[in-house]
């Protein structure tokens, strides 16, 4: 609660520094001063910035977080309609994560220095290193553009065409299930290399253990740690939008609508949307921790 706290007064303080007016921006050609203090009026902007952001938090800790300057629709209705998108690209993204990750990461610990650890290393550098526009428009230019596979872009709800919802899904998880299953890669070899480097490990080793049994039941548990705390911080940053890949996948996701915000100085979405990734940084982090109580007992002692 005291992060939270804190979040909205940067967040109302930042968003209210951004050069431009948002009534102006949104009344458009339609201008006229009659007009224009009456939406500022409406809108509270009128009002002194301490009077604005006290309401704004009374109202939020209701669950009311306004009504869009640009549409007129309430910000719960916006994020409540771009939600589902975000869900399915963030969880489908972790997905196609951790499926990279982890069986590269451990034979890459397994085998320490060989040809495998040495290709796993390269390609986990390039996945970090190319950007993630590049690696979509290539993507659509040879599976949209070349093969004529999958649409190069645009959402289908799943309860609507589950063919089609699947079709569009992949280039975009895949551009960025690379990139966090790059950085997953790094720690899940480090950290196996580290449990397998452990004294009790080479106990068991050295008790004449099957070198399954070992790994399975004495390493890889330990080795679990490192790999859950990244997979929230990923699994987090992906649901708080990937404005680039949902920007060239025409993908209507948080990300694109923050994006908007801030193009149209919306205030009450953008504040609404950056309290909701702060939200679920927080929560995802409580999982996280909840999540270590149950691989490692020595924690809850």
């Amino acid at each position: 609660m005291v992060v939270l706290a804190g979040v909205s007064v940067i967040v109302f303080a930042l968003v209210h520094l951004v050069p431009g007016d948002p009534v102006r921006l949104a009344l458009g050609t339609r201008f006229s001063q009659e007009t224009y203090d009456a939406l500022r009026e409406r809108s509270g902007l009128d009002q002194p910035l301490l009077a604005q952001f006290s309401g704004w938090l009374g109202r939020a800790l209701s669950g009311d977080l306004g009504v869009s300057f640009r549409s007129g629709d309430t910000v719960t209705s916006l994020i409540a309609e771009r939600l589902p998108a975000t869900l399915t690209l963030a969880f489908a993204s972790i997905l196609v994560a951790l499926l990279i990750a982890v069986p590269l990461g451990i034979l890459s610990a397994l085998r320490p220095r060989s040809v495998v650890d040495r290709i796993a290393t390269v390609l986990s550098q390039i996945g970090i290193s190319v950007p993630e526009f590049w690696m979509a428009i290539v993507l659509i230019l040879v599976f949209s553009g070349t093969l004529g596979w999958l649409p190069s872009g645009g959402y289908v709800p799943l309860s609507e065409d589950p063919l089609g919802w699947l079709e569009r899904l992949v280039m975009p998880a895949v551009v960025t299930g690379v990139v966090s299953g790059s950085v997953i890669t790094r720690f899940v070899r480090s950290s196996v290399l580290e449990a397998l480097g452990s004294d009790h490990v080479r106990t068991a080793q050295a008790k004449g253990l099957p070198g399954r049994q070992v790994f399975t039941w004495h390493a890889l548990r330990n080795a679990l740690l490192p790999l859950v705390t990244v997979t929230g911080v990923q699994l987090a940053y992906l649901l708080s939008g990937v404005v680039v890949v949902e920007i060239v996948f025409s993908w209507p996701g948080l990300g694109q609508l923050a994006l908007q915000a801030v193009q149209a100085r919306d205030y009450p979405v953008l504040q609404g949307a950056i309290l909701l990734f702060a939200v679920v940084f927080l929560l995802i982090n409580l999982v996280v921790d909840l999540l270590y109580t149950a691989i490692d007992p020595r924690i809850r002692r």
